[in-house]
């Protein structure tokens, strides 16, 4: 191994939970913050808490809404523009009405 390539190790770290809870393992960093741990993480608790510090699952709900309607919308609309199409067309020659119906097959 090459020598002063490796970052310090530190088998000591404090790790620091957001709940207040804290414990020790190794890392190259002598303190590490987080959010959440298995000491207030929903899985290990059993407790569900949905966690959402910045309404994402509204802004998604939200947007899954709008798609929907806007797809609804997109459906109606090609719906009536094939009918339209349907009523609209009259081929004028024997020619056209040919070439439509091979089109169409």
């Amino acid at each position: 191994m090459k020598d002063n390539i490796h970052p310090n190790w530190y088998p000591e770290a404090k790790v620091i939970c957001a709940c207040g809870s804290a414990f020790t393992t190794g890392s190259t960093v002598r303190e590490i913050h987080t959010e959440i741990c298995s000491q207030c993480h929903p899985f290990f608790t059993g407790k569900e808490k949905l966690i959402d510090t910045e309404g994402l699952v509204e802004k998604f709900e939200k947007k899954r809404a709008f798609a929907q309607k806007k797809l609804g919308e997109k459906k109606d609309s090609e719906l009536s523009k094939k009918e339209s199409q349907k009523q609209e067309y009259r081929p004028k020659s024997l020619k056209e009405m040919l070439e439509y119906a091979s089109k169409t097959k």
